[in-house]
């Protein structure tokens, strides 16, 4: 049942976003890093998650999703936009998840994560994002998003869904990367918070 109402949402979503007037500022920095083979790891709050979606469609990036029934849609509706799949959060298959996103980041160099995800709290950067930085040397990239007109619907999250016509930020924030030891991985939490959040100012700042 699941498969057959994922199809017309889809739909749905990819003719919404096909109105969309896109803007990005600050990837070019990422031909950088994959020209020096540095793994790049996007981190993106729940919450904005679907512009920056849509943004790198088609690119072969792995997307870390939660295990839970209800985030099924989002696994389906990654994979039809191209995106490579693992599952797992830190409530559900944990291992499982953090063994696919390191795999993806030493294999083809290019995964995504939403680091307060699935469930929050919203705002709050777990650990786990990080130390996959730190365990494979990628370069973490943060990603922020707002739209001149959008939806917030009342989830856990906020999340965003960019209004038919909107103009739509992306901001590729300042990466970090992390380096060996625990007060790295700590700092590098801290880090991602800061840049996190600057990025979702820069995106706000012309609306």
């Amino acid at each position: 049942m699941r498969s057959v109402l994922t199809a017309p949402l889809r739909l749905l979503v990819s003719c919404l976003a096909g109105t969309w007037r896109l803007e990005s500022h600050g990837d070019e920095q990422i031909e950088q890093f994959r020209g020096a083979r540095t793994p790049v790891l996007y981190a993106v709050w729940h919450g904005q998650l679907l512009a920056p979606l849509w943004h790198r469609r088609e690119q072969g990036i792995t997307l870390l999703v939660s295990g839970h029934d209800d985030a099924g849609r989002l696994a389906d509706a990654a994979r039809a936009w191209g995106y490579r799949v693992v599952r797992g959060s830190s409530t559900r298959g944990a291992v499982a998840g953090m063994l696919g996103l390191l795999r993806a980041l030493r294999s083809r160099g290019l995964a995504a994560v939403t680091p307060d995800g699935p469930r929050g709290p919203a705002g709050v950067v777990k650990v786990g994002v990080v130390a996959a930085a730190q365990w494979t040397g990628a370069a973490i990239v943060p990603v922020a998003a707002a739209a001149s007109a959008a939806w917030r619907l009342r989830s856990w999250d906020g999340f965003l869904l960019p209004k038919p016509f909107a103009r739509v930020r992306i901001v590729y924030g300042t990466p970090i990367t992390v380096a060996a030891g625990s007060a790295e991985l700590r700092r590098g939490v801290a880090r991602l918070l800061a840049e996190l959040r600057a990025a979702g100012e820069n995106a706000q700042c012309s609306f």
